[in-house]
């Protein structure tokens, strides 16, 4: 099925209304080694980072929002 300018907009209202975009800046050639990561692990790049960052943050007692 084709994505019409409906779905278009419904996806961009949904996205502003259920996450947040932070830009992280990697040195170069990092970026490719995470990437390397996600995908042994099946993941894309943003779940993968997510999940680190959970994980992380339960260790230091942060609870989840």
């Amino acid at each position: 099925m084709a994505r019409t300018e409906a779905m278009a907009r419904a996806s961009k209202k949904y996205e502003a209304e259920t996450v947040e975009r932070i830009a992280l800046r990697v040195p170069k050639g990092r970026k490719a080694k995470i990437q390397i990561c996600a995908e042994k692990h099946g993941l894309s790049l943003n779940v993968y980072i997510n999940q680190l960052l959970e994980e992380a943050m339960k260790r230091e007692g942060v609870d989840k929002l």
